[in-house]
């Protein structure tokens, strides 16, 4: 059996129990869509910045609260309020302020969670998240997506794997908990280009690891590149394949966050048999218990 930290047993562990995730946008925009690095964003992300499946509008509190009640029957006993969409410190830090200060205020909000890009981290930011994390504990959440260069150039990240490892390591020196996204699938990127890009992130110090199944969405150029044929998507039996030889890379120590995901169904074009969520998951965790 393959054993891994899973983010349920890392709840469990570090507050006593299993928090769920309450999904929000800030209503912050890119610098991979404003100009300052591009304005098409990385290539394979959707128009709501990997925000699908966030609340919406400009007050927190009242996303907070429709996100509640899609879960209430869970009978949740803690949250993580997850600043998913776009990129979540690219703002005046005022804005910040206001916007994390109300999430961290919501009854039952045991952690701040934040989605960013590691060249989003200046010295101002960093000290808020260093203050906020006095307070609550935050995550911030570093979209890697690959350590390969070519890939880093395809997928137009607009940032140098050293300055993710900086940001790893600015973030541990405030104590901050970092958690890394990787995408795995990505065109000519072969099982040891993945593992290297893994191997990476682990050497960084990053705390925690997302393990992300490449989608082609609908609307991006990544989509353009998967209809041209110019690639093809992972079957499952191919990443069931790969998520064994990367788990067994991953220490007890490091927590995995995720081990596949879901895009949009309405904006899904492959891999489809990523849709049906459950079943994914079902049949991941008997191949992994089978090994």
């Amino acid at each position: 059996m393959i054993r891994y930290t899973s983010l349920n047993e890392y709840c469990l562990s570090a507050f006593g129990k299993k928090l769920y995730k309450l999904s929000v946008d800030g209503g912050f925009t890119c610098p991979n869509r404003d100009g300052r690095c591009g304005t098409r964003g990385c290539i394979f992300c959707g128009a709501d910045g990997s925000g699908a499946f966030a609340e919406h509008g400009t007050d927190i509190k009242k996303q907070l609260e429709k996100a509640v009640l899609r879960i209430q029957a869970k009978k949740p006993q803690g949250y993580i309020a997850y600043f998913q969409a776009y990129t979540n410190t690219y703002a005046p830090v005022d804005i910040l302020r206001e916007r994390f200060s109300a999430a961290l205020e919501f009854p039952g909000v045991e952690v701040l969670d934040i989605a960013t890009r590691p060249d989003c981290l200046d010295t101002d930011v960093l000290d808020l998240l260093e203050e906020l994390n006095k307070i609550k504990p935050v995550w911030v959440e570093l979209g890697l997506q690959t350590a390969k260069q070519s890939s880093v150039q395809y997928i137009r990240r607009g940032y140098g794997n050293e300055v993710y490892t900086q940001a790893v390591n600015n973030l541990r020196k405030r104590g901050i908990y970092c958690i890394t996204h990787l995408i795995l699938g990505l065109p000519d990127e072969s099982q040891e280009d993945m593992k290297n890009s893994l191997q990476f992130a682990l050497d960084a110090g990053t705390d925690a690891v997302k393990l992300q199944l490449l989608h082609v969405l609908r609307g991006t150029d990544l989509a353009t590149d998967y209809e041209n044929g110019k690639f093809q998507t992972l079957t499952l039996e191919e990443y069931i394949s790969l998520l064994k030889t990367l788990l067994s890379m991953i220490p007890s120590s490091v927590s995995v966050h995720r081990i596949t995901g879901d895009g949009d169904k309405k904006q899904l074009i492959a891999p489809l048999w990523s849709a049906d969520k459950k079943r994914v998951l079902n049949t991941i965790r008997k191949a992994l218990a089978e090994e």
